[in-house]
């Protein structure tokens, strides 16, 4: 079971609704909108999907990698190492 099973409606709520965006854009686009128009837009769809990897990331910590801390050992230190690559990853983008 993924961590992420209690809230997968919602999460999958957000993503249409930033796959909407996102297509917004590319209307946009094609129909010459004024460049800073297009930036905002970008913006709220870069936004839209940061909620959704930051719900996936704390639905992982509590799940994943709390089961994991109460086993102990490498299989912990492995989905410690696992969640911090992905923060990393996060932070970068």
């Amino acid at each position: 079971m993924v961590g992420y099973a209690h809230d997968k409606e919602d999460l999958l709520k957000r993503l249409r609704r930033a796959e909407g965006q996102v297509r917004g854009i590319h209307r946009m686009v094609e129909e010459d909108t004024y460049c800073i128009d297009i930036l905002t837009q970008v913006s709220a769809a870069t936004k839209a999907l940061e909620n959704v990897a930051l719900a996936l990331l704390g639905d992982h910590l509590a799940h994943c990698v709390a089961e994991a801390a109460r086993e102990g050992g490498a299989v912990a230190d492995d989905k410690i190492r696992e969640a911090s690559a992905a923060i990393a990853r996060l932070v970068r983008s």
